[in-house]
């Protein structure tokens, strides 16, 4: 299937091809190659981070294999459950994913557990990784928005602005000057870890970054949800738009929580440090050091 995907506005057309390239009669699709790219890149940037925090990489590798197999599967339930009529007369359609119906909360969810479980059972400090993955989430979805804008999917609503984007796939016109919310979305993200990696010098506690990862891509996803039209509904809401708003209030609730326990100097912590070298311990804090005892 080739999607051609303009910018009338901008004098910029694409044609696709949604599958790069086939392995006998099994087609390889770019939207998985482009979300493997961005699981790639936000991999490699946690390796880094946990190196340079004195966390040992291998729980991070531990951690990766088993989030990924789990995230997808989550990320499939999620939204089968919000749109369970779609597929109530062919149940088995639940387990072909090639046609889409993946949401990403329910990845994050299924990541989240995975990584609460993982850090109490290897006792790490929670929070100092989730900061860490916090970071590499929003570089993982930055770069996987596009592989939407392969698909040809998650557009807006019809819109006047200079850079509307208008689709057709096969020659028939499906989406014409519509908001490019895949776009939307990625350049968001892209703020977010900008914003996440110049505040991660400032912050309070661990913690404090993941739970500004949420605020921000909640305040993101509340805005840009309610210009999509492929949202999924429990009766007159949009799920997205409930999650996302809940997200934002559990980021302000939290940092401003954190803030207060920090300042009356109370710890509270899930874990400890694991990894962290005594002689690091012992040398003077400098703004490379983003884990506290």
């Amino acid at each position: 299937m080739v999607n051609n995907i303009s910018f009338p506005n901008l004098g910029l057309n694409f044609s696709i091809n949604r599958a790069a390239f086939s392995i006998g009669n099994v087609n390889i699709y770019w939207y998985g190659l482009i979300i493997a790219l961005g699981m790639i890149i936000a991999l490699a940037y946690g390796i880094r981070e946990f190196k340079r925090c004195g966390l040992k990489q291998d729980d991070l590798l531990n951690m990766f294999l088993i989030c990924v197999p789990v995230a997808i599967i989550c990320a499939r339930l999620y939204y089968v459950i919000f749109s369970f009529d779609q597929y109530r007369d062919n149940l088995l359609s639940i387990f072909d994913i090639r046609n889409g119906g993946i949401a990403v909360y329910g990845s994050l969810i299924g990541a989240g557990i995975v990584v609460l479980v993982y850090c109490l059972k290897k006792k790490i400090n929670l929070g100092a990784v989730l900061d860490i993955l916090a970071v590499g989430f929003l570089i993982g979805q930055a770069v996987g928005r596009w592989g939407n804008f392969v698909n040809g999917e998650a557009f807006g609503t019809a819109t006047t602005l200079p850079w509307a984007m208008t689709i057709a796939s096969d020659g028939v016109t499906y989406a014409e000057s519509v908001h490019p919310t895949f776009l939307y979305e990625s350049l968001w993200d892209l703020a977010g870890v900008i914003i996440l990696l110049v505040y991660r010098k400032h912050k309070g506690f661990n913690g404090e970054i993941f739970l500004g990862y949420i605020l921000w891509y909640g305040i993101g996803r509340f805005w840009i949800e309610g210009l999509r039209t492929d949202s999924l509904y429990l009766g007159p809401l949009r799920i997205s738009q409930v999650v996302a708003l809940m997200s934002v209030f559990l980021g302000l609730a939290g940092i401003a929580a954190g803030r207060f326990l920090k300042h009356k100097n109370i710890k509270i912590s899930v874990g400890k440090p694991k990894g962290i070298e005594k002689s690091s311990l012992e040398e003077p804090k400098d703004d490379n050091d983003d884990i506290d005892e």
